[in-house]
């Protein structure tokens, strides 16, 4: 599998990631054997976070004897200094490891979440201190706000981010993303994308006929190639895909035989982006309070 940089650094990352969503309530043959297809297939970046159930759990056991050849990267979604701690060394412990190549904050969304996490007591001091003992490589963040990124990546000096780079968002018109890629790219951080293989976040009370996706995930197999192919034209490092099982399989048979997507299946992709499906009412579009 084709591999990147991650970002200004020297490590190379396979243009697709293992999502630790996947063996979240599996059996440990099951969590095996979807670690062995990943390791198989050429992947080398896993992603983890205890908000995922008991993902961390289930990956520790059977990512344990690749350790040293992957990226690890977990995240944290508590704010303060202390509750950071708590959890990076409850994670450290839970994937039977002593470091994560990257530890991230995760799912920062509001003004609310940035005041908190970047302030004084708050989880990025944790992360700095963390780096200095050697528990984490490098540091990042996920993020579902434009705003919220983008006040991330002039605030640190991160190594990378992990986004949703989007067909449907990209392409409608709305302009949520691409100012994200730029200006990572300008600051040298790795953009990872979320989201890749997927429409719209799906809305308030509607069917999650995936219940580990909360984005309606594309089942149609040849929007499937387009959707994660363009996604990887982009100026990033690696996809995410799916969190269900279901697509896994599919999205590496994708990522094996990767080109880069032409103009006129662009054109297409402009025009599935118009459709009733791939609208889906998204968070992301609308702004948060404290971000203009």
């Amino acid at each position: 599998m084709l591999k990147r940089r991650y970002g200004n650094k020297q490590e190379e990352l396979s243009i697709l990631g293992f999502g630790g969503i996947l063996v979240k309530d599996t059996e440990p043959a099951a969590a095996e054997a979807l670690v062995g297809q990943a390791i198989d297939s050429g992947i080398n970046y896993f992603d983890v976070a205890p908000g995922y159930g008991n993902a961390e759990e289930k990956l520790g056991p059977p990512l344990e004897p690749y350790r040293d050849d992957v990226f690890l990267a977990c995240k944290t979604g508590v704010r303060d200094a202390a509750g950071a701690r708590e959890e990076l060394e409850r994670s450290l412990a839970r994937l039977r490891t002593d470091r994560f190549d990257l530890y991230q904050l995760h799912g920062m969304t509001t003004a609310e979440d940035f005041a908190q996490a970047t302030g004084p007591g708050g989880a990025l001091e944790t992360f700095v201190e963390a780096r200095e003992e050697g528990k984490v490589r490098y540091l990042g963040f996920s993020a579902h706000s434009a705003e919220c990124a983008l006040a991330l990546l002039d605030h640190f000096d991160f190594d990378s981010v992990l986004f949703p780079v989007n067909w449907a968002h990209f392409l409608s018109g709305g302009g949520f993303g691409p100012q994200v890629v730029e200006q990572a790219g300008a600051r040298g951080a790795a953009v990872l994308a979320l989201k890749a293989m997927a429409y719209g976040k799906v809305p308030a009370g509607a069917d999650r006929p995936f219940a580990k996706c909360w984005y309606q995930p594309v089942e149609e197999p040849e929007l499937q190639d387009l959707a994660l192919r363009y996604a990887l034209s982009q100026p990033i490092v690696a996809a995410l895909p799916p969190g269900a099982q279901e697509f896994f399989g599919r999205a590496i048979e994708i990522a094996q035989h990767f080109a880069p997507v032409t103009g006129s299946e662009v054109e297409e992709l402009q025009q599935r982006a118009r459709e009733p499906l791939a609208m889906f009412q998204t968070a992301e579009a609308g702004g948060f309070p404290g971000f203009s």
